[in-house]
């Protein structure tokens, strides 16, 4: 990914967290068909340095798993930016955003307590906090039949990238600008742009 050097994130706790909040991510790989690419919820194993997630069988993609690296982006607030807001002319549109990229090679898990507890560890993540929280306790047959539907997998983790481009490579004034109009914005990504972009914004030195 081509990330200039303002808008570089390296700092893994910081990745890590991202990866948890934006969990639903693009699953990329490349098999004897070309590229492939399913939308899948994934669970951030941050002391192993590993992703977790899960395919239907009946996806080919799992197929594709023969020791070539794959490529998982997790995408956050994005959103348009208009030359209006600028302060500083002539300008042009651009747009902002917040992304994490994660490379490694794909393993199919079979251990069955493996598979169970990546499940569980997944639902927990998404159940959290609602009013009840759904529990996995699922009659044996039924669950054996839906784990045969599934094809569970682990990626540790060898490269990630993250980038945050949010207009810290302009000027106070027009950094200002931006995270007010997209602030008052009626999307909602746009203010969650805003907010991301303000908790980063970059001073410029005198």
């Amino acid at each position: 990914m081509y990330i200039p050097k303002s808008f570089a994130e390296t700092d893994v706790s910081v990745l890590y967290q991202f990866m948890r909040d934006h969990n639903f991510a693009i699953f990329v790989t490349h098999g004897d068909g070309g590229i492939v690419a399913s939308h899948l919820p994934f669970t951030v194993d941050a002391d192993r340095g590993v992703l977790k997630a899960h395919l239907a069988r009946a996806n080919p993609q799992w197929k594709t798993f023969d020791g070539t690296e794959a490529l998982v982006i997790f995408q956050g607030a994005h959103a348009y930016v208009s030359p209006t807001w600028y302060e500083s002319h002539p300008s042009v549109p651009t747009w902002n955003y917040a992304t994490v990229h994660v490379y490694g090679v794909p393993q199919i898990v079979n251990d069955a307590a493996s598979i169970r507890s990546m499940l569980t560890e997944l639902v927990e993540n998404h159940e959290h906090g609602r009013d009840p929280e759904w529990e996995m306790q699922l009659p044996d047959d039924y669950y054996a039949k839906m784990v045969q539907s599934i094809v569970v997998f682990e990626m540790p983790i060898s490269n990630i990238e993250g980038k945050f481009k949010l207009s810290q490579n302009r000027s106070e004034a027009d950094q200002t600008s931006v995270i007010a109009h997209l602030a008052e914005s009626t999307y909602l990504l746009d203010v969650e742009t805003a907010q991301l972009a303000a908790s980063r914004r970059v001073k410029q030195q005198p």
